[in-house]
C-alpha cells in the first residue's frame, strides 16, 4: 500500500485491525517488565523470549519490488542526494555483520548474519551536513520510523540485502532493509525505499501511534 493510499476491502480490514491491537498494547504498556537497564547473562533484553524462525510482521502488505524496479533515495540534510537503482547499491562497499534482533512483540533472535552496506559507507557517500540531527525512513509500503542521526551512524547498522548467506526475502523486507540492532525492530524499516536527514524530528508510524520515539531494548522502551 502506498503512502496515502486509504484501506479498503478484507485487506484493508486486516490491516486496521493489526494496526488497532498494537496500538492498544502501547495504551496497556503491554510486556513492559520494570527491569529495564538489566542485561541478562542469556543476551536477552528484560521482557524478550528466545525464538528460532523468523516470525514475520507488517502492515498487511508485502510490496513486490523487482530489482530492476528498485530505487533509494537518500536526500535531506546532505552534500551529495543521490538516487540509487540497485547496481548502485552494490556498486558500494559490500560488508556482512552479525547482529541479533529484537523485536517489541517480545521475540529475540539472535546471531543473524547479514549482508549488505554498511550504513557509514552509505554516509561517506552523501556526506550529510552538521545540523543533520536525525534519520528519516519511508518503505514502500507506506511505513515511517526515525532515529537519531548517531543511531544510524553505529558500526553494526545496515542497509541488508541478504540473510544467512541468501537474498532477503520479499517477507523479511527484501529487496533492502534497515537493520539497527540496538534498537527494537521496528525502527528497522523493511522495503526501503527512501532515507532523509533531516534537522528536525518527524516520528513515524508505530511513533505516533504510542509507540517509544527511540526504541532502546535494555531500557524497555516499548512505550513512549
Amino acid at each position: 500500500m502506498a503512502e496515502g493510499e486509504s484501506s479498503s476491502g478484507l485487506l484493508g480490514a486486516i490491516r486496521d485491525k493489526l494496526i488497532a491491537r498494537k496500538q492498544a498494547w502501547a495504551e496497556e504498556k503491554r510486556l513492559i517488565t520494570g527491569r529495564a537497564g538489566v542485561r541478562e547473562v542469556d543476551r536477552l533484553p528484560p521482557g524478550q523470549r528466545l525464538v528460532r524462525d523468523w516470525p514475520v510482521l507488517d502492515l498487511g502488505v508485502q510490496p513486490a519490488i523487482p530489482r530492476e524496479r528498485f530505487r533509494l533515495i537518500v536526500d535531506g540534510l546532505v552534500e551529495n542526494p543521490v538516487v540509487l537503482d540497485w547496481a548502485g547499491v552494490m556498486a558500494l562497499p559490500q560488508s556482512e555483520n552479525v547482529s541479533d534482533i529484537h523485536c517489541v512483540t517480545a521475540w529475540s533472535r539472535l546471531d543473524n548474519r547479514w549482508g549488505g552496506v554498511k550504513a557509514k559507507d552509505l554516509i561517506a557517500q552523501v556526506r550529510p551536513r552538521a545540523e543533520a540531527r536525525f534519520v528519516l525512513f519511508q518503505s514502500s509500503d507506506g511505513y515511517t520510523t526515525n532515529v537519531p542521526r548517531e543511531a544510524f551512524e553505529d558500526d553494526d547498522v545496515m542497509l541488508a540485502h541478504t540473510w544467512e548467506g541468501a537474498p532477503l526475502d520479499r517477507r523479511h523486507g527484501g529487496p533492502l532493509r534497515v537493520v539497527i540492532p540496538k534498537l527494537y525492530f521496528w525502527k528497522s524499516a523493511k522495503w526501503l525505499r527512501r532515507i532523509t536527514f533531516s534537522a528536525e524530528d518527524k516520528p513515524g508510524f508505530w511513533e505516533v501511534r504510542g509507540y517509544h520515539n527511540h526504541g532502546d531494548p535494555w531500557r524497555e522502551e516499548r512505550y513512549g
